[in-house]
């Protein structure tokens, strides 16, 4: 699929003027959390909500981390989501949870998030039996 990168603003949910615009963040499909550096969140006011949270590394390691809930903005898109508090060493990614809350995809050829589509649903009309 090929490696890119997005920028991307973090908003705390308290007080969205509270902010951080973060110019690379890595695309990651495979990772299910978006990680943002923890000094960053600290630094908006993002607080710790879920802590000590267990999660497999690509490379079978199970590592702990804290968790927080933030708004994210991706060119016009918005969402709002999960984000692991990154530790020294930790890469930033933008996760895939975050890409569905988004409502973006990958395009793997041209390398970029492109809008995903109408958003799929149960249907209001009742079944007849």
């Amino acid at each position: 699929m090929g490696l890119f990168s997005v920028g991307c603003r973090i908003e705390d949910h308290s007080d969205p003027k509270k902010a951080v615009a973060i110019p690379r963040m890595l695309v990651d499909t495979g990772s299910e959390f978006t990680w943002v550096d923890a000094v960053l969140l600290e630094k908006i006011g993002v607080e710790p909500r879920k802590k000590d949270l267990q999660i497999q590394m690509a490379n079978g390691q199970i590592i702990t981390r804290s968790v927080g809930y933030v708004i994210l903005k991706v060119g016009k898109s918005e969402t709002t989501d999960e984000v692991v508090f990154a530790q020294k060493g930790d890469l930033r990614l933008l996760g895939c949870r975050a890409l569905e809350g988004l409502n973006l995809r990958v395009d793997s050829r041209a390398k970029k998030l492109v809008a995903a589509g109408p958003v799929i649903a149960a249907t209001a009309i009742k079944a007849r039996f």
